[in-house]
């Protein structure tokens, strides 16, 4: 099992991201933490444009925005350019296949699902990518809001138990415990590729390590017993997770820069 610490992550330009033969990353036992902020300039956009697929390329081009049309770019160019690295292909050559609830998979060269899995969040110019051999993985960033009105939206999406947790704390942390309680519960169901419909169909169950904690489903839910969440440490006013089956599973950051 990982440390309790907290992970403490960097958010480098998208633009260290490398996907050349001697920039090749073994894959390891470690769920990966690859971080990035969504920002470059004219060069690096078009080095992750023209790694996209035609259908990202139209999933891109439904943006109103042109920054939300940028980071979309540089996002899934990033994940492309990540995971060339572990398979020594071309970030353009990678194939992907979209499962039934909208969670992506890699194919091999021959139409299969391939080993390596990962997930990906962005939000607000940063993002967050997970990356495992052989497992499914869910991952979650947000940014804390502190005008959200955390008890109103948790006790419409949270068990009574987590809005119990929220309400017991000063109502100057209401908004950090609603989003800490938020990210990982996405990033399990993120894990199962299910939707936020089923947010109040599991429970985060507290442990002895601050940085970690199971996940419990609830009532007649088919989700599986035995998943762990970790938090991730993003910085102030920012809170992410990482999400992964059993707890006999450690977390390896990784950035541009380091790896």
């Amino acid at each position: 099992m990982t440390s309790s610490i907290e992970q403490a992550l960097r958010f480098p330009s998208v633009a260290v991201l490398k996907s050349g033969p001697q920039d090749r990353v073994p894959i390891s036992d470690a769920v990966d933490i690859w971080s990035c902020s969504l920002e470059g300039d004219a060069a690096v956009l078009e080095r992750c444009r023209s790694s996209l697929s035609e259908e990202e390329h139209r999933r891109a081009a439904r943006f109103v925005r042109p920054q939300d049309e940028i980071e979309f770019t540089l996002a899934h160019g990033g994940v492309r350019l990540v995971l060339a690295r572990y398979l020594d292909i071309e970030p353009a050559a990678l194939r992907f296949i979209i499962g039934p609830t909208g969670k992506p998979a890699l194919l091999d060269g021959h139409g299969r699902p391939q080993g390596l899995r990962f997930n990906l969040s962005h939000s607000h110019g940063r993002m967050l990518l997970a990356v495992a051999k052989g497992q499914d993985i869910g991952i979650d960033l947000e940014r804390i809001r502190g005008n959200l009105e955390a008890l109103k939206l948790a006790e419409r999406f949270y068990t009574q138990t987590e809005v119990e947790s929220i309400k017991a704390r000063p109502v100057s942390d209401h908004a950090l415990h609603f989003y800490h309680l938020w990210v990982a519960k996405e990033a399990f169901l993120k894990a199962q590729g299910a939707g936020i419909s089923s947010l109040q169909q599991c429970e985060v169950v507290t442990s002895p390590f601050p940085s970690r904690a199971s996940i419990r489903p609830r009532g007649y839910s088919a989700m599986p017993c035995d998943w762990t969440v970790q938090w991730l440490g993003c910085g102030l006013d920012w809170q992410g997770a990482v999400c992964a089956y059993g707890n006999d599973w450690s977390v390896r950051v990784l950035d541009g820069m380091s790896a």
